[in-house]
């Protein structure tokens, strides 16, 4: 007899996503607390609308789903966006990221967490610091009077710091935690070795991509041809040994940016007038794609990205043991008090630097309060937390604090920006940035 529990969980997924979008418009609140309460009540209720045994096929779903909800994320930067607040994505992606593991590890002199390792901490704190794309747009989407730049700096964050996190994670903590001890050196030339290989296979393959798309002229082409570039780069960069994720993210933003040039030339009117060795060795004669078919190709990549992250919710249903929370509810709620308190401290940090350090711009309190609010947690947390080999002691214990901690996140940190954007502000978008 035919099996035909994928086509009965497509169907779930999509009407899961639809009706979600339909009811969040007329309340007015983000889809996200609708496609994560929903997805848990039909995959904990309603076994036959999900006929899939997640928890069997957790690896092979992830792997499917990762390169969706990134590539749809890295799709919406722009370059000239990137370049003019660089430094302050680095900051916010790698430096603030770092700061923060490095805060949280520093708990385990007061035995915050019993019987945890300081390479214990380190892997806890990765898990949990690492932001979601897929969580904060839906979020943010609602809201009107969030100024550009501060949507740039959530964006690029969003993205840059999965990267941080899951370099932290695989090639620093998990090791550590899992041995006993670690060469600092050696860590440390490791994690600079992935950074490298992993943003010069994106470079490489993104030029390789751009290129490509050059020699066709539709959308859902060039559409596919994005998916395949998230899938490829993704694949590549863990069959290097490096950060698959980073790789993908550096793939599709290049493309991205040198797609941006030479739609920014044809907005110029330079095509015939400007002459340079970049400009040809990028074929810039020829134009990858136009603003209209890009347009179709964001919603079209912002729609498998929300598909991606119901079937991630879905997983997460399956972790969900209302035991578990119970047993560990003074660490998940510590977990996320000092998450969110060293949340508030990197962005308050930023705010400062931005006041002595001309390459970051300072932001006033209200940027300060939405880019503290927007670190929601998700699908890389669910992802990293369950990559910690069965045998580990404490893998409950860890696997309870982080899906705890994602849920406080998406629903505390949202409806705080809800309340906050629904009563309290409630004018057109407004420059969050200090002259």
């Amino acid at each position: 007899m035919h099996s035909f529990a994928p086509q009965i969980t497509l169907i779930t997924i999509l009407s899961l996503v639809i009706l979600s979008d339909a009811i969040a418009s007329r309340l007015k609140i983000p889809s996200v607390f609708l496609l994560l309460s929903g997805s848990y009540l039909t995959y904990a209720y309603f076994k036959a609308a999900v006929p899939i045994d997640m928890a069997e096929h957790f690896d092979t779903i992830i792997l499917f789903c990762i390169p969706l909800i990134f590539m749809a994320d890295a799709l919406h930067l722009h370059f000239s966006d990137i370049k003019k607040h660089a430094w302050s994505i680095f900051y916010l992606a790698v430096v603030a990221v770092a700061l923060s593991i490095a805060f949280g590890a520093s708990l385990s002199y007061f035995g915050v967490f019993e019987g945890l390792t300081l390479g214990a901490y380190v892997s806890l704190f990765a898990i949990n610091m690492a932001t979601d794309a897929v969580s904060v747009q839906s979020v943010l989407s609602r809201f009107n009077g969030i100024g550009h730049d501060i949507k740039v700096l959530i964006e690029g964050e969003s993205l840059g710091n999965d990267a941080t996190a899951v370099i932290a994670f695989f090639f620093i903590g998990l090791p550590w935690m899992l041995s006993g001890h670690i060469d600092a050196a050696h860590a440390a030339e490791e994690a600079l070795r992935v950074f490298a290989v992993s943003m010069g296979l994106g470079l490489v393959l993104g030029y390789g991509f751009y290129m490509l798309m050059k020699l066709f002229s539709d959308k859902r082409g060039e559409l596919f041809a994005f998916i395949i570039e998230g899938y490829a780069a993704y694949l590549l960069g863990e069959h290097f040994h490096v950060s698959g994720i980073l790789t993908l993210i550096t793939a599709i933003i290049a493309t991205k940016a040198w797609i941006d040039m030479d739609l920014k030339e044809i907005e110029a009117a330079e095509n015939k007038k400007r002459k340079s060795f970049f400009r040809t060795l990028r074929l810039g004669s020829v134009v990858a794609t136009t603003k209209e078919r890009l347009e179709y190709i964001y919603e079209m990549a912002k729609e498998f990205g929300y598909i991606a992250a119901v079937v991630i919710f879905f997983v997460l249903a399956e972790m969900v043991d209302f035991d578990k929370l119970r047993t560990y509810w003074k660490e998940i709620l510590i977990m996320f008090g000092v998450t969110t308190l060293i949340r508030a401290l990197s962005m308050a940090k930023f705010v400062f630097f931005g006041k002595t350090m001309h390459s970051i711009k300072p932001v006033d309190a209200e940027g300060w309060f939405i880019l503290t609010f927007s670190g929601m947690k998700g699908a890389l947390s669910i992802i990293l937390v369950h990559m910690i080999p069965d045998s580990y002691a404490h893998k409950a214990m860890f696997e309870a604090v982080t899906t705890g901690v994602v849920v406080l996140s998406i629903f505390v940190y949202g409806t705080v920006l809800w309340s906050y954007f629904t009563f309290f502000k409630k004018e057109e978008e407004t420059k969050l940035f200090v002259s």
